[in-house]
């Protein structure tokens, strides 16, 4: 993974295809709980597909911060960063 963009591209195409989120609803600052209407069992699956997809490994403590897509965008793409990929 890249840049931000193609971080939260991923996560949409994910968002769609797993959990039937309107494309249109995800935008970065669209909240995880509130707007997508996610539970926290749909966000650790969300984790795990991305880190299945990115080959990275988030840990719990990466995501107690998150509400936003965006957030989530941030943590992938500073670990995509950090870890050189």
């Amino acid at each position: 993974m890249g840049t931000k963009e193609e971080v939260l591209d991923a996560i949409r195409e994910v968002l769609v295809a797993e959990f039937e989120c309107d494309r249109a609803s995800l935008a970065p600052d669209a909240r995880l709980y509130e707007d997508l209407d996610l539970d926290s069992i749909d966000a650790v699956d969300l984790v795990v597909r991305l880190q299945r997809q990115t080959g990275l490994k988030v840990k719990a403590e990466d995501f107690k911060s998150i509400r936003t897509l965006g957030d989530v965008a941030d943590v992938i793409a500073s670990l995509s960063a950090s870890q050189g990929k």
